[in-house]
């Protein structure tokens, strides 16, 4: 019985992680700016989802640190008359190397809208 609770368990846990890595991506190559240390740094994102971004910056983030950002998205693709900036809150999931850059891939914890 005590196998069948674990083999049940795995189960779970790997449908959840594949869950994850399931949302449509949207291969979105948009402006950011990153924030450290009263410092930001320019980037661009790879791809959106719903429950994240990639980044392709000029820093090395450690997995689980806390980075902050904010995504430029034109106007005219939302349908308004100027672009509308994204300020957002993430945790880094995975940083690798993207030729000359470092590939960031980050879940957007937290939220807001300005214009």
């Amino acid at each position: 019985m005590l196998d069948s609770v674990k083999n049940e368990a795995k189960s779970v846990k790997s449908e959840t992680n594949n869950d994850l890595r399931c949302a449509v991506r949207f291969p979105l190559h948009l402006p950011v700016a990153l924030y450290s240390d009263d410092k930001s740094s320019n980037a661009e994102t790879q791809d959106i989802s719903a429950g994240g971004v990639l980044i392709h910056c000029g820093v090395d983030y450690p997995v689980g640190s806390t980075i902050e950002f904010s995504i430029s998205m034109p106007g005219k693709s939302l349908g308004s008359e100027s672009d509308v900036l994204v300020e957002c809150i993430g945790r880094v999931v995975r940083c690798t190397p993207a030729g000359d850059r470092v590939a960031v891939g980050a879940i957007i914890d937290e939220y807001r809208i300005s214009r």
